[in-house]
């Protein structure tokens, strides 16, 4: 099943029909991506994925060869032509024999109500990026956790790294709670989240301490609450990793921290109408 939905995607500013989409258009070559939410006709912190896609680019030295204003226009020439308000646009450099720029709505599966009420479960997978600090499109790896998951059957995979420490999740940033601090894996072992850049600016304004440090895998059981965040997830609880219990969606800084990112959310809609 393709990961592209709706009725049209943009490629190289032509509009073709989604049962025209190929795979190949993004798994040859080198692609370089982002994936922004869309709610209410609002991508989310748009300037911060163009920002954050830019740095990916530098990292394996390639040129993106559309400016923000036209990836942006873009954007919102496909939100126009599909008339959908919500969902996830993806947005592709692809690089190979021909370079291709492809937006797309994105299939996606946002977390229930019950799932931020109760938390979701976790598992551990012994995993890390070739290279954490660049979204850059990596099929075998991807494969690989999601097949984990779906065996499993839990709603997320928490990478752990040849040294044993926590980095993130499959397609989210995790942090931690333990004796009223924020813990997160060091930035250079993440990719650099939009969301978790947001969490950070939420623990300064609201005198959360946040440490970014390594945790290691057995340290789990001495934590307090884990959280996920990301695009599609938001501030999410986790209710388990393994066997492990938590009760996230009860502690009091995982609360603050949610209620605190949807006004955030809230806030930027308004300002972008």
């Amino acid at each position: 099943m393709s990961e592209c939905v709706n009725k049209l995607f943009l490629q190289d500013f032509k509009e073709l029909s989604t049962n025209d989409f190929d795979e190949a258009l993004i798994s040859k070559g080198t692609s370089i991506y982002e994936v922004i939410r869309v709610m209410d006709g609002v991508p989310l912190f748009l300037e911060r994925h163009l920002e954050r896609l830019k740095k990916s680019a530098n990292i394996v030295k390639l040129k993106l060869w559309l400016t923000d204003s036209e990836v942006r226009e873009q954007i919102r020439r496909l939100i126009k032509l599909n008339g959908t308000k919500d969902g996830n646009v993806k947005i592709v450099f692809n690089y190979s024999d021909k370079n291709s720029f492809l937006v797309y709505f994105l299939a996606h599966h946002y977390p229930k109500e019950d799932q931020y009420l109760n938390g979701v479960p976790t598992i551990i997978y012994h995993g890390e990026r070739s290279n954490p600090n660049a979204k850059i499109i990596n099929h075998n790896f991807r494969h690989e956790v999601e097949k984990k998951i779906s065996e499993s059957e839990v709603y997320e995979a928490i990478l752990v790294d040849n040294n044993g420490c926590i980095t993130e999740g499959s397609k989210s940033n995790i942090f931690m709670v333990k004796n009223n601090s924020v813990i997160t894996a060091p930035i250079e072992t993440v990719l650099p989240g939009i969301t978790r850049q947001v969490i950070k600016e939420i623990c300064m304004n609201l005198d959360i301490e946040l440490k970014e440090q390594k945790i290691k895998e057995i340290e789990i059981k001495t934590l307090d609450a884990l959280f996920i965040t990301g695009t599609s997830p938001k501030v999410l609880p986790i209710s388990k990793v393994d066997s492990l219990n938590f009760k996230s969606s009860a502690n009091s800084i995982v609360l603050s921290i949610m209620r605190a990112y949807n006004k955030i959310i809230e806030d930027y809609i308004k300002s972008q109408k």
